[in-house]
């Protein structure tokens, strides 16, 4: 059940990261959804064992929150330059 709820708060910051940015990325929101369900799983799950094992504490969802945002940053950034980088490859 703890699991689930980190993957829910990954995915909601994905959204919620989707709204504030307006990013027009190949993944959408779905993408942004699926990237902070991914860092939120990282940081909030592995990195405190005892929400695996469904002890969630508020450190896990904190780190759980920081895993999403850091991740969907790096990667908002990464698809900023990729399309700068794909506008100045057509001049």
């Amino acid at each position: 059940m703890s699991l689930l709820l980190i993957l829910t708060i990954g995915a909601a910051c994905g959204w919620l990261v989707g709204i504030a940015t307006q990013s027009f990325h190949p993944g959408g929101t779905a993408g942004n959804m699926a990237i902070g369900s991914a860092g939120a799983f990282v940081t909030g799950a592995l990195g405190q064992h005892e929400a695996l094992l469904g002890g969630l504490s508020q450190a896990s969802l904190l780190a759980a929150v920081a895993g999403a945002l850091v991740l969907l940053v790096v990667a908002n950034l990464g698809w900023r330059a990729a399309a700068r980088a794909a506008g100045r490859s057509r001049r």
